[in-house]
């Protein structure tokens, strides 16, 4: 622990600031490593749902409740964990500015709420770390001049040099407010209702980390570090992926590794690929990072038919380090982001998908670079995106949104599904008009009833959807191949096709996942794939055996068959 704080603030004593923290996380200094901890804690049977806590509404059930219920009613066995999006009480951007991280909102439930869901499914919450709102009262005391708040708000001189920073939003970076002692200027990554925390004072440190040992006794087991990236500032510099905040993230990880139980962190550092790496750190770092490049070079290769920029991402990424994996993700509450494509997509091609997802209704949020402003995400729900290909609608829609989810649920690492996903959610229009929000044509609210008519209505995309997912989640849950650091190589196939083989870390099973990412019927070389003529071969999908002497198989407009050597 003292190393740490050695790096991030040389300036105090390492040995009692370390004994402050310890205390704040309820842990001796003396404390070890748990050298028994299981060294795979994930397995085939993890996967999460996404969701806002008030996604789905009832008469007679709190927000929470319903979550609960959805997913011991119609996921349970299935899907296993879930991340409820922040669940604080908050003035804007969703939940996102949060005016209170000791509390839960009293309109989505209480405590008691949270100590349930935790006690049957893996939950994931938000730490909220580089802003709060500006309505907390850290901020009133900032104005003031009382502590503590006057030492936890970021703020700049009138000189610094802030023309590097990099941010995601086109708002000002800076504004001005009067405070006992005089302007002034306070720092705003996101905007003026969120403003920014200076973790440069180091009793900013030691709180977030009583928070972190608050939440794990309410049930919590997977922290999300939003934005993490931007948290240290320092003038002169773009104020991402400094050392300092590296350095915190470690910190945290030496914490959580040091108690009983398994708790994850995972970094949401919405970035280019080679950046979004660096939070794995040598093993000490994050748990887990979001894979953010899979979602736009999955929607592109649907959308185009053609899998050569997915195939050459998906073949220059390396394998994880051992104790870390990825969650990997299509769509989530925000928008499909475009920073983490930047230089594995021509801008071309970034703009011919923009164009297909907007004449599709969706939207095109930008950002800040400079003097300019950039695209930053495609804001849709990705059941609209992908309603037909880049020469137009089509009847296709279903089938290929179901062949985005199967992709994305075979690939090393954890999957994670937006509820919008499971719930085949269009574009809210009528949400985003009423809130001119971008992001909320992706956050429609559904009544827990309606939901019920829609699933006992077997021919609604919703149910169409709905079912097909849980069907080929339960097959998933049960191979060994899906190991989340199970072996995993690309497949040189057509690129029409995408596929990639997995094989069990006992090399007992090895599965070939092959999707037709195309309108037409394609037929695929088993050639190809060497299966070995000792085992027999099923489509566990299909339930149809595969013979290894037959040259080909045909694959129907977006199809994606499971070939393994053991059936489960």
């Amino acid at each position: 622990m003292s190393h740490h704080i050695e790096l991030i603030y040389p300036a105090d004593d390492a040995h009692a600031l370390s004994e402050k923290i310890c205390a704040a996380f309820g842990l001796a200094p003396d404390t070890r490593t748990r050298a028994d901890k299981a060294e795979l804690p994930w397995s085939e049977a993890d996967s999460f749902l996404i969701t806002y806590g008030d996604t789905i509404l009832s008469d007679t059930r709190q927000p929470l409740l319903n979550v609960l219920d959805f997913l011991q009613g119609h996921l349970n066995g299935v899907v296993n964990g879930v991340h409820i999006l922040p669940f604080f009480p908050f003035t804007s951007d969703d939940g996102f500015a949060v005016s209170d991280y000791e509390n839960v909102h009293p309109d989505l439930g209480d405590w008691d709420d949270i100590c349930q869901i935790g006690g049957n499914f893996r939950l994931m919450s938000d730490v909220v770390i580089n802003h709060a709102s500006a309505d907390h009262p850290w901020f009133h005391q900032f104005l003031k001049g009382e502590a503590p708040g006057c030492n936890f708000i970021k703020t700049a001189a009138a000189d610094d040099d802030v023309s590097a920073v990099i941010r995601p939003r086109p708002s000002p970076l800076l504004y001005a407010h009067e405070t006992a002692t005089g302007e002034k200027l306070v720092w705003c990554t996101f905007g003026p209702d969120q403003v920014d925390l200076d973790f440069s004072n180091p009793d900013l440190l030691c709180e977030f980390v009583r928070l972190l040992r608050l939440y794990i006794d309410k049930g919590v087991r997977v922290f999300r570090l939003d934005a993490v990236g931007f948290l240290w500032k320092q003038p002169g510099s773009t104020c991402l992926h400094l050392d300092e905040t590296h350095e915190i993230i470690k910190l945290m990880r030496t914490l959580v590794d040091h108690l009983e139980d398994n708790v994850w962190l995972i970094t949401e550092t919405n970035v280019p690929a080679h950046e979004n790496l660096e939070y794995f750190g040598n093993g000490n770092e994050a748990h887990v990072i979001y894979n953010f490049s899979l979602p736009p070079l999955l929607v592109h290769a649907l959308l185009t038919g053609r899998s050569t920029y997915l195939r050459r991402w998906m073949m220059g990424t390396s394998p994880t380090l051992d104790g870390c994996t990825v969650l990997n993700f299509s769509a989530s509450h925000d928008g499909i982001g475009l920073r983490p494509v930047e230089g594995l997509l021509p801008p071309e091609e970034i703009s011919r998908m923009t164009e297909t997802v907007q004449g599709f209704g969706g939207r095109l949020t930008m950002r800040s670079f400079g003097e300019r402003s950039v695209p930053y995400e495609m804001n849709t729900t990705l059941f609209s995106a992908l309603k037909g290909s880049v020469d137009g609608p089509d009847a296709h829609q279903i089938d290929r949104f179901i062949a985005s989810q199967t992709i994305m649920m075979s690939l090393e690492g954890i999957p994670a599904f937006y509820v919008q996903s499971f719930l085949a959610s269009e574009n809210d229009e009528a949400r985003a008009v009423k809130t001119g929000q971008n992001r909320s044509l992706n956050r429609t609210q559904w009544h827990a009833g309606h939901i019920d008519e829609q699933l006992a209505a077997s021919d609604t995309p919703m149910a169409q959807v709905f079912f097909e997912l849980r069907r080929r989640l339960a097959i998933r849950t049960r191979q060994k191949a899906f190991h989340p650091d199970a072996t995993q190589f690309t497949l040189h196939i057509k690129p029409g096709m995408f596929g990639f083989w997995r094989q069990s870390l006992d090399r007992r099973q090895s599965l070939f996942v092959v999707t037709n990412i195309t309108r037409e019927n394609k037929r695929l070389s088993l050639r190809d794939m060497n299966l070995f003529a000792d085992a027999k071969w099923v489509d566990l999908l299909s339930g149809i055996a595969v013979n290894p002497e037959d040259e080909e198989l045909e694959l129907v407009p977006y199809q994606t068959v499971w070939i393994s050597n053991e059936e489960n």
